[in-house]
């Protein structure tokens, strides 16, 4: 999935550069305007003919771009991991779990919430539990692994650079009742600690911040010519970003959280005073 929106993204961008439409785009490669859109937005299938054709048509002749992006078409057909998990796992968000293991770099603003990279297992259950209230408990714990399992991420060889500023208003709303809430404020202590984690809270005491807007995550790609990605969740669905202009706002206004937000030693003695009175 992650593969086809990468893509997608850079055929849409190639497309408007050379100012093709959709229609137009379609007509080559023998098919509608709408399977156009579907193909940039990474929720169909690529075959590489179509794709071979739509490089012609935007005027992509160097050789070692051509066979980047076709060698991005052949993996894009590839199931990930995260698949198995589809009977719990909504359309919307298996993209940002394919878009989240890519990255080389995950910057995120967290303000209900712990991150969900971050989460004690207890603390995950009592998470899924107060959202899911009616879900029968093989569908909690199918939840419940799912979060652990991308937490591996992490801790793997290809680990990416997580920097994450937690408004303190998450790290006082309980969850799980008092010994939940001290072994996640503990946990987020230790995994600080880790070379690739870098933690900041946005304290109380600083009044109106930049994350006036709410949670947001922007992901960064090794692939140079990949954009950063601004990822936005709601209740039932969520906004992919990956205009210049857009992005840049949010790069702003992440700059001014890291700015802003409590020092990533301060953050961890905020944490043990917090996890001392849990």
């Amino acid at each position: 999935m992650v593969r086809r929106i990468l893509l997608g993204s850079q055929l849409r961008r190639l497309r408007e550069s050379r100012g093709v439409t959709r229609e137009a785009a379609g007509y080559s490669i023998r098919a509608s305007e709408s399977k156009i859109s579907r193909m940039e937005l990474g929720r169909v299938s690529f075959k590489a003919r179509d794709v071979e054709d739509l490089l012609t048509l935007y005027g992509v002749v160097d050789g070692a771009e051509r066979d980047a992006l076709l060698s991005l078409a052949r993996e894009a057909n590839v199931t990930g991991w995260w698949h198995s998990y589809g009977d719990v796992l909504p359309g919307w968000f298996q993209t940002y779990v394919g878009l989240e293991g890519a990255a080389s770099g995950i910057r995120s603003y967290e303000v209900q919430f712990v991150h969900g990279l971050l989460q004690t297992e207890e603390y995950v259950h009592a998470v899924v539990t107060r959202g899911q209230p009616e879900a029968p408990r093989g569908e909690v714990e199918r939840r419940v692994a799912l979060r652990l399992e991308r937490q591996k991420l992490l801790v793997s060889e290809r680990a990416p650079d997580f920097h994450v500023v937690l408004d303190e208003a998450a790290l006082h709303r309980p969850y799980g009742g008092s010994k939940v809430m001290r072994g996640q404020l503990r946990h987020l202590i230790e995994i600080s600690e880790r070379p690739n984690v870098t933690l900041q809270v946005m304290p109380f005491d600083f009044g109106g911040h930049a994350g006036e807007s709410g949670a947001f995550t922007m992901l960064s790609f090794p692939e140079s010519d990949l954009p950063d990605v601004v990822y936005l969740e709601q209740l039932t669905s969520a906004l992919y970003l990956d205009k210049r202009d857009e992005v840049a706002q949010y790069e702003r206004a992440m700059e001014r959280l890291h700015k802003d937000g409590l020092t990533p030693g301060r953050s961890r003695e905020l944490l043990a005073r917090l996890a001392q009175r849990a």
